[in-house]
């Protein structure tokens, strides 16, 4: 295109056409052949996990967290394989409300025990996902600076997707190979108060709770299900102006557990307060929940409780599975919408429709079986 300014009028100006720019793309990345990942046997994911080789252990849990049935079948292989590896962990359930400081807790907590402890620390952190997008940011190993270039942790961040079940379930066999690559501590990290607490209760040994003082909101805190779930509650930001209030509601959790029965484990669940951004009264949390490991240890209870949770497993599984064949059911998906429509236009009520649904599908199930 021609510059105006080298027109006649503008005698004495001339513009150059100037150099045609290179492209931004890379051109000799276009003959260069994409180097596929070369897959892993069963063999190989064993024998990097048992080597404690973190990009073999990430492979295998995107495996596990695949809904893929090929990948699922050789992850089920896998998990079978390195379950004799596994189970030598203090594996910890840290929760709270959205804000409470459950992700920089954990950089300072983990920190805190590798240093005393040694060892080595993986973190299974559930994020959210968007219900409209089912996106996920997995943003906290962001907020886990120190931690996240520790060279003794591994951090894990897993999107629910809206099932929170089977994110749940696929946390539990994270836990299998992560204890079989060498992590004797495991922390799990839940989506915050809800329903996803009672998931995480059942994998862990330890349960944390963790509270915020001064919110105007104590009260709300002491709900039954959580409380009764929780072997220690912290109460966080205890530092500055804050501190009196946050005794106030460490007083007021410890009035509010006495109202509850005494736990199966016999432990008095305790109270305390703490600053995870001044990095205070940690080591008396870390002191609390390895005295609770040490109690249970003595009395049974650790033991007692693992079977209890593998049992309960079992049941989930069963339900997932249930599920899943239902509605992957052909002769299901082929009713489903017009029942669904029958329900919304109130010719028929939900419960008939279930019925009949299921009805259908037990009858499949049986005609495939003779």
């Amino acid at each position: 295109m021609e510059h105006p300014e080298n027109c006649a009028e503008y005698k004495g100006l001339t513009v150059n056409a100037g150099v045609e720019q290179p492209s931004s793309v890379n051109p000799y990345l276009k003959n260069r052949p994409r180097q596929k990942k070369r897959e892993l046997t069963v063999a190989d994911y064993v024998d990097g996990i048992l080597k404690g080789d973190v990009t073999v252990l990430s492979r295998a849990v995107t495996l596990v967290e695949s809904v893929r049935p090929e990948h699922q079948a050789v992850a089920q292989e896998v998990i079978e394989k390195c379950l004799p590896y596994a189970g030598n962990s203090v594996r910890v359930g840290i929760s709270g409300v959205p804000g409470a400081g459950k992700s920089t807790s954990i950089d300072v907590f983990g920190l805190h025990i590798l240093e005393r402890y040694g060892g080595k620390l993986a973190v299974l952190a559930i994020d959210p996902s968007s219900e409209r997008s089912k996106g996920s940011i997995l943003g906290d190993k962001t907020r886990m600076e120190k931690l996240s270039v520790h060279p003794k942790s591994f951090i894990r961040p897993s999107p629910s997707a809206g099932s929170l079940g089977g994110v749940a379930r696929k946390t539990r066999e994270t836990i299998i190979l992560c204890e079989a690559a060498g992590y004797d501590k495991i922390f799990v990290e839940t989506v915050g108060v809800g329903q996803s607490e009672t998931a995480v209760h059942s994998m862990v040994d330890f349960f944390l709770l963790i509270q915020l003082a001064g919110t105007g909101d104590e009260l709300q805190g002491i709900k039954r299900g959580i409380m009764e779930m929780a072997d220690g509650i912290v109460i966080n930001k205890a530092d500055g102006d804050n501190i009196e209030r946050a005794r106030l509601a460490a007083a007021q959790f410890r009035n509010a557990l006495h109202l509850f029965p005494a736990p199966e484990s016999g432990w008095t669940p305790q109270v305390l307060t703490y600053s995870g951004f001044y990095n205070l009264g940690v080591k008396e949390i870390w002191d609390m929940v390895y005295q609770y490991i040490g109690f249970v240890k003595e009395n049974g209870y650790f033991v007692y409780r693992r079977n209890e949770q593998s049992k309960y497993w079992m049941y989930e599984s069963i339900n997932e599975q249930l599920r899943h064949s239902f509605y992957h059911n052909p002769k299901i998906e082929a009713l489903l919408a017009g029942c669904e429509q029958q329900v919304l236009q109130g010719s028929l009520t939900s419960f008939v429709a279930a019925k009949s649904l299921l009805d259908t599908y037990f009858e499949d199930m049986k005609g495939n079986s003779v």
